[in-house]
């Protein structure tokens, strides 16, 4: 049980702010006009603020383009992208640390597999502090693909991971 401000018990508990306990990182889908420059004008609104691109997967067709973004700080990346009239979706995704070893992907798509995890997208971290590699993976069940993972002997990332 948690406590309000006045010590009271108010018979919540929540353990994440985002109302679950499995480890997941964030994207954000940001539809772009497929003009020249748009996409430098989109990553300039980065500039300055402190929030790093840690991922970029970009989809691109004739008359629009799908930006696909994980940032080291969600929340204030979030607040750019609305505050600049962007249209876009949020989505959960998992990300894995690569194992050393000479198949890592592999082995992450085996361990999935056993629990019958779809893989919709995937693509690389970059720049993350501890020096290692790492996947971001859009999957069909983010709290059963963590779960499996970590089971597995996989060290799943946590938002917390991206900003250090």
């Amino acid at each position: 049980m948690m406590q309000d401000n006045d010590g009271e018990d108010d018979g919540y508990d929540i353990s994440t702010l985002r109302g679950r306990d499995y480890p997941t990182i964030r994207q954000f889908t940001v539809f772009l006009e497929n003009k020249v420059g748009r996409l430098m004008e989109l990553l300039r609104k980065f500039d300055g603020t402190g929030v790093r691109i840690v991922a970029i997967n970009i989809h691109d067709s004739t008359e629009c383009s799908l930006v696909r973004l994980v940032l080291t700080d969600p929340e204030r990346g979030r607040e750019i992208l609305e505050r600049a009239g962007l249209a876009m979706i949020e989505s959960d995704l998992v990300a894995v640390e690569l194992p050393n070893d000479p198949q890592p992907l592999l082995r992450i798509c085996t361990a999935l597999l056993s629990s019958e995890i779809n893989l919709v997208q995937a693509y690389p971290l970059i720049g993350l502090q501890n020096g290692k590699h790492a996947v971001a993976l859009m999957v069909d069940n983010c709290e059963i693909a963590a779960d499996t993972l970590q089971r597995k002997g996989f060290r799943v990332i946590e938002e917390s991971d991206l900003n250090h």
